[in-house]
């Protein structure tokens, strides 16, 4: 499968991002990425304006974050071509971009900061829906502020990189309790903004530019076709829709790539000469050998089974022999930090 690593979850000057939509495609092809989803609040104007497409070997693709009258319930929707009310409740919302051929995810559904009163929590509240793709299992700016002290404070501005430690247990737990009903999809988002402040009246600071946090949560995709940039033999709406397919689908994991760089990970697993991914469900009764391959000499390899930790290795590479029905996932843990954290590959349930 080709691998594709991209960052989601991005703001720009068309909502309240500090960067013109260039200017970020431009510094996220300098940090290598292989596509980022522009997510500006209620307005799908990038798109309107002809900005979806290749930057040098980034592929930009716009999407938005759609909330209601309360602003809460954010809601990151994608391949959608109009944008939808605001004064609507959110599972209609969800719902208009599941008709319209759209996926979306809930954005940050757990957060509870309360350390600045300027930027107030936005969590999920409206769960009587089932018309979700998935859900943002891990948000570089939502951790970042609940992790926020006054005796922390100062440290974490200058290094915003180090303060991300995991995905809230709230968040993991609801993804691990809805996957024994159907696929829920994890999603990494950085929720970038760029913002710039003003010291002392003539000095300003930008805070966690783009390129930095360009270097933490990102979400890797597997996908079956190769996507060649600029001129390649894929088209923008061949690519975008092997992207999105991919996401809608849960093949891809999520990973914090300052603590090292995750391409080439993988979780699969193995029965009958048949290979299942992850976002997968088997079907065939009987032992499945799920497999694991981490890109590091060593790693903590640890084996989720609905929600509940049954097994743990520490290798580049393992094997579980599993019986039992449930959905599956694993996390790793690079010297001591959560790095990554696959979709499921779910056994013996319903689609």
């Amino acid at each position: 499968m080709f691998e594709y690593v991209g960052a989601i979850h991005v703001h720009s000057i068309f909502s309240d991002g500090s960067g013109s939509v260039t200017e970020i495609a431009g510094l996220a092809n300098e940090s290598g990425l292989d596509f980022l989803i522009l997510t500006d609040h209620n307005t799908l104007r990038a798109l309107k304006e002809g900005y979806e497409g290749w930057y040098n070997k980034t592929l930009l693709l716009v999407g938005c974050e759609i909330n209601d009258k309360e602003n809460k319930n954010h809601y990151l929707a994608f391949n959608i071509e109009d944008t939808f009310s605001t004064r609507i409740p959110a599972k209609e919302y969800v719902k208009k971009v599941k008709n319209a051929g759209g996926i979306g995810f809930l954005a940050h559904p757990h957060e509870k900061r309360i350390h600045m009163k300027e930027h107030p929590p936005y969590p999920w509240v409206e769960w009587d829906t089932e018309d979700f793709t998935g859900i943002e299992i891990w948000n570089h700016m939502s951790e970042w502020m609940e992790n926020l002290t006054e005796q922390n404070k100062y440290q974490n501005f200058v290094h915003p990189l180090k303060s991300i430690t995991k995905p809230p247990e709230a968040t993991l737990n609801l993804w691990d309790e809805l996957s024994l009903y159907r696929r829920v999809v994890g999603i990494g988002g950085i929720d970038a903004h760029a913002h710039k402040y003003n010291l002392l009246g003539f000095f300003e600071v930008e805070v966690f530019p783009y390129k930095v946090l360009f270097k933490s949560i990102r979400t890797h995709v597997l996908t079956q076709t190769e996507i060649l940039p600029g001129n390649g033999s894929i088209g923008l709406p061949e690519a975008k829709k092997i992207i999105y397919d991919s996401l809608e689908n849960g093949n891809c994991f999520v990973a914090n790539d300052y603590h090292g760089d995750s391409r080439g990970f993988r979780f699969f697993a193995e029965m009958n000469n048949k290979i299942y991914n992850m976002g997968e469900t088997i079907h065939d009764e009987g032992k499945h050998k799920f497999r694991t391959l981490v890109p590091a000499p060593k790693a903590e390899i640890r084996l989720i089974r609905n929600g509940a930790l049954i097994d743990s290795v520490e290798d580049k590479e393992c094997e579980f022999i599993i019986n039992k029905n449930g959905a599956y996932r694993v996390e790793v843990y690079l010297n001591g930090n959560a790095w990554i954290y696959s979709n499921h590959i779910r056994v013996g349930l319903k689609t």
